[in-house]
């Protein structure tokens, strides 16, 4: 696929997606969700890749919101339309089988919010900015703001947030539990590619049913319980299982081949 509103890089095992279009801030349009979800799925299909970085072009702006433009003359029908496919869309990366890391650089309002709380980890700069400012332009957010945002910092917090529609500094970001790291503009990548690199040292499979089964928690269709024990029996059948248990036998660093 021809991207005109994402760049898309593989540097060795991390496939970094940037949102780019930063005369609108890295607003999220119709065309970026298509495109997103696009690469997404490169991602997931690619078995070289193990890990996923999504971030905004530039150093003002993660993502500033959705493209107001675009739905400004919906029909209620068309709204909701917008919500299913932005949560959708979202609710891939979520459960996507591979760590996937915002780093937030500058501006994360609205959709951006969403988007970032989409993603497993969040690593800002201590310039940027979080906020869900859809009550000022008379409506809720719609990309699931209202559930993540409580499910990561509890009902009262985002329920003050969500309904005065302002916005917290990087600092109260981290305070909250919104953000894990807060760092220097200059220094926002280098941090995320500490992460991935101790990351990259532990079982594929491991990680993918860790996240399989923390989300279960938060699903009220699953029993993260059950899914646990699911995930845990299932690893006894793979490569991963056999060369780290072998490696910790042998007193040796494992080399996991993600099987």
């Amino acid at each position: 696929m021809n991207y005109e509103n994402i760049i898309v890089e593989v540097n060795g095992a991390i496939q970094k997606i940037t949102i780019n279009r930063p005369k609108q801030l890295n607003a999220l349009n119709k065309a970026t969700f298509a495109e997103l979800e696009s690469a997404l799925n490169e991602a997931h299909n690619n078995f070289d890749v193990k890990g996923i970085l999504i971030t905004g072009s530039g150093e003002k702006s993660f993502v500033a919101g959705a493209d107001i433009k675009e739905f400004a003359d919906f029909t209620p029908e068309q709204g909701e339309e917008l919500s299913l496919n932005g949560q959708r869309i979202f609710k891939i990366i979520e459960n996507s089988p591979k760590p996937v890391i915002a780093a937030v650089n500058g501006f994360a309002l609205g959709g951006g919010l969403e988007l970032a709380m989409s993603c497993h980890l969040r690593v800002a700069s201590d310039n940027a900015r979080f906020g869900q400012p859809e009550v000022s332009l008379g409506v809720t957010p719609g990309y699931a703001g209202t559930q993540r945002l409580t499910q990561l910092i509890g009902k009262a917090k985002s329920l003050e947030l969500l309904m005065t529609g302002g916005m917290i500094k990087a600092d109260e970001a981290l305070k909250l539990g919104l953000v894990n790291y807060v760092v220097a503009p200059e220094e926002l990548e280098n941090k995320v590619n500490e992460i991935f690199g101790k990351l990259l040292k532990q079982s594929p499979v491991a990680i993918t049913g860790v996240i399989a089964c923390v989300n279960a928690y938060f699903d009220y269709d699953k029993d993260g319980f059950a899914t646990e024990a699911n995930e845990f029996g299932k690893c006894f059948a793979t490569e991963d299982f056999k060369e780290g248990t072998t490696a910790f036998m042998e007193k040796r660093k494992a080399n996991f081949p993600g099987k």
